[in-house]
């Protein structure tokens, strides 16, 4: 089932990076407008996936040095 949403009072600046955007990717504003909204949602669960993995006891700062030494790689 799909519903419909009317929005208002949206910034002009967002609506007219929504239709920057629609016209790179060749939809409509509210083809983007439902795909970015999509996006937007699927983030709301995060914490609670986060929440939800084990502690694996890996301390925070053993982990950024080990990004930093990737990224250094590189």
């Amino acid at each position: 089932m799909l519903s419909t949403l009317f929005l208002r009072n949206v910034p002009d600046e967002v609506i007219e990076s929504l239709k920057s955007l629609a016209e790179r990717e060749g939809m409509s504003v509210s083809a983007m407008a439902v795909k970015e909204l999509s996006g937007s949602t699927r983030r709301a669960d995060t914490p609670a996936l986060l929440g939800g993995l084990p502690d694996l006891g890996v301390p925070v700062d053993e982990i950024v040095a080990a990004l930093d030494s990737g990224r250094n790689a590189r």
